[in-house]
């Protein structure tokens, strides 16, 4: 008779037997992980599934195509990175710093935030009614986008926070004797952290961000957004101007982490603290400010990049890259992952130096030359006599 006892005995013997058959006819796959060289700027996974011992050669075959990864995939690769404690973080040289807090992704989405300082803000009564329209204009053309206009007191507490780890940044921040410095300063600051549009309090948006630079060319091959301030064609350009082209930086647009960014970060804050260091942070031994922290200075740490072996393969070069390239330009020109949009594009109506009207279809952002916080000697083109 057959018993429940039974029955549960004859059922396990028979499982054993079927398993004991499948090992012996299903060795288990050993994973092999081959060490091929990384493509650059990406990360593919080269493991491969052997089974048994290996097959007889073969003719060579076509090498298969890597699998295809999902976007959330490859977005988890790229942010994968070694982590550096903070005591050894703090002993490499500033740029690597910067470089490892704030990583660029030159293939990530610009964000959506426009960035604005001024005195007070647009809630305040005393914000100024001459601005209001204007920084009315960039919420109106970006409704989808974070728009900030932050006071002095909010823009020092976010820096402290957003460089914590890169204190000689905050002490350079707070040790600048100008307020105007600390503006120019912000801007790269909030830019190489965050990214987005920062632009001055005194512009306003004539078209969208979005319709700046041609569709045609991809947000994902740039990560800059620069416009021309001067290129004043004339023998006594130096007479007027720091630079034979000038780029302007009352408005920028960049993903975070840009290289330009690491690099004129680093270079105000290691010429301020060497300053302090040596009592020279002031008003009788400071270069203007267009130079230390203004748009002379932002227009060489931009042609230093394009002509950084670091950056760009110099091997075929016929020469640096000077203003020659940039005179005279009438529509978007991509060097690298910087876009440069004529001077239209930012100043327009200035009536000089080729620039267009605000009606021209290049016309982006109008700028109205305020530098009510900058001394008479050091304010812009609007200040200036046009060209006879």
């Amino acid at each position: 008779m057959l018993t429940f006892r039974r029955a549960l005995i004859g059922a396990a013997v028979v499982l054993t037997f079927f398993l004991l058959l499948h090992s012996t006819h299903s060795p288990q796959p050993e994973s092999i992980l081959t060490h091929s060289p990384k493509p650059t700027g990406s990360y593919q996974d080269n493991r491969k599934i052997v089974d048994g011992p290996p097959p007889p050669p073969e003719p060579p075959a076509e090498p298969k195509k890597p699998e295809t990864k999902s976007e959330g995939q490859v977005a988890l690769a790229k942010k994968i990175r070694p982590q550096i404690p903070l005591e050894d973080l703090q002993v490499q040289p500033l740029r690597k710093q910067l470089a490892y807090a704030f990583p660029y992704d030159p293939e990530s989405k610009f964000p959506a935030y426009i960035w604005q300082t001024w005195k007070r803000t647009p809630a305040a009564g005393d914000f100024g009614e001459e601005f209001r329209a204007s920084e009315a204009s960039w919420t109106q053309l970006h409704p989808s986008f974070v728009h900030e206009v932050l006071t002095d007191d909010v823009a020092q507490h976010l820096i402290r926070v957003l460089y914590a780890t890169v204190p000689e940044v905050v002490e350079a921040y707070n040790a600048l004797p100008q307020p105007v410095m600390k503006a120019d300063f912000f801007r790269y600051l909030i830019l190489l952290a965050r990214g987005g549009i920062y632009t001055d309090i005194d512009t306003t948006a004539l078209k969208s961000a979005v319709d700046w630079v041609p569709t045609e060319v991809s947000r994902s091959t740039y990560g800059l957004v620069i416009g021309i301030e001067a290129d004043p064609d004339r023998p006594d350009w130096a007479d007027w101007y720091s630079r034979r082209i000038q780029f302007c930086q009352w408005t920028i647009q960049s993903k975070p982490g840009h290289p330009v960014l690491v690099d004129i970060v680093a270079s105000i804050t290691e010429e301020a603290l060497r300053r302090k260091a040596t009592g020279e942070l002031d008003e009788k031994h400071m270069k203007s400010v267009v130079e230390f922290t203004g748009p002379a200075l932002w227009t060489d740490a931009i042609f230093k990049f394009f002509n950084n072996p670091e950056f760009f393969d110099m091997s075929t070069s016929k020469g640096n890259i000077t203003w020659q390239q940039f005179t005279g330009i009438k529509q978007a020109k991509k060097v690298g992952d910087v876009v440069v949009l004529p001077i239209t594009s930012f100043s327009p109506g200035v009536q000089q130096m080729g620039a267009g009207d605000d009606d021209d279809p290049m016309a982006f952002v109008k700028h109205a030359f305020e530098g009510t916080w900058k001394p008479e000697s050091e304010r812009h083109i609007g200040e200036q006599p046009a060209e006879q």
